[in-house]
């Protein structure tokens, strides 16, 4: 797999180390590259892009995948949430 961002082609760039001694040897810059669940035309892909596109926006991330919840959740949720969110306001009103 080739290190180059699949939005804006960032590739790794050649020069020169150079020593106090000024002695010189050939070294590579990498791109900083992230593996990222991205939509494209509307379906989820993978791509590796740079840092800078990350942050610049140009990357619309994919939602996570959420796991299907459990009869017992779809069940005890809803109980949950009425009980606890609906109580504390009744208490709080009343004693006013």
């Amino acid at each position: 797999m080739a290190k180059v961002c699949d939005i804006c082609g960032k590739h790794s760039s050649v020069g020169n180390a150079i020593s106090h001694a000024h002695n010189t040897t050939l070294r590579r810059w990498q791109p900083n590259l992230r593996h990222v669940r991205a939509l494209v035309a509307g379906q989820v892909k993978r791509l590796t892009v740079c840092a800078k596109c990350l942050k610049a926006g140009k990357v619309m991330k994919a939602p996570h995948k959420t796991r299907p919840k459990t009869a017992v959740e779809t069940v005890i949720a809803p109980v949950l949430e009425t009980s606890v969110v609906a109580t504390p306001a009744a208490e709080m009103t009343s004693a006013i």
